[in-house]
């Protein structure tokens, strides 16, 4: 394949070409990108962040994400869907973070979501991870690396549909695609990066224990 999609790592591997030299960015994508999750605070986190980002870069998000868990009360979802117009304000107020008022409304609508959602089905873990398709890589098994990272696949776009009808925010297909790349529901690392094939062998443990 073209070797476009792909970069020299310093030990000599490849890997997926869109960290560039940034360091938190090639350490987030060498050891979190692409790594099943199965933890209902971090599966709730990143979605949240994914809605954060919609408009911005992830790097812009990543590189405040300690700032976010701390404004956020380390997205415990029973601390942040008692948010009040008070915290609301404060948000606004804090450079630290992104200050947009109708994704931190969205946020602490979504903690309230997620217990909803939990309660229904047991945990964020085992509904997210239903939508985990069996075929393994990008863009429920069609090949990405001609054309760069996919951002939509029909698993996405059924996991978006049934949040929306739950009541979620700032979850749409795309967003719900990066949120489902990154904590390894899909495997959207590009053929021949160093960390492809670990990580689709962590996947489809996971998938495999759930069925």
């Amino acid at each position: 394949m073209t070797t476009e999609w792909l970069r020299p790592t310093r030990e000599g591997a490849q890997r997926c070409w869109w960290p560039g030299d940034d360091e938190q960015y090639i350490d987030y994508h060498d050891n979190e990108w692409g790594r099943p999750v199965s933890d209902d605070t971090r599966l709730f986190e990143k979605l949240c962040l994914e809605g954060f980002q919609a408009g911005l870069s992830w790097l812009t998000i990543l590189r405040k994400r300690e700032n976010f868990r701390h404004a956020f009360h380390t997205f415990d979802m029973d601390e942040v869907a008692r948010f009040s117009e008070r915290d609301i304000n404060r948000l606004l107020e804090d450079a630290s973070i992104v200050r947009h008022r109708g994704k931190i409304e969205a946020t602490i609508n979504n903690a309230g979501r997620a217990l909803d959602l939990i309660d229904e089905t047991g945990s964020l873990t085992d509904f997210i991870w239903g939508f985990a398709p069996d075929i393994p890589f990008g863009r429920d098994g069609e090949s990405t690396h001609a054309s760069g990272v996919a951002s939509i696949s029909p698993s996405a776009t059924a996991l978006s549909k049934e949040l929306k009808k739950r009541g979620w925010k700032f979850v749409g297909p795309t967003t719900v695609y990066s949120f489902m790349q990154s904590m390894g529901l899909i495997n959207d690392h590009v053929e021949g990066c160093h960390v492809r094939d670990v990580c689709e062998t962590a996947r489809q443990s996971v998938v495999a224990k759930r069925k």
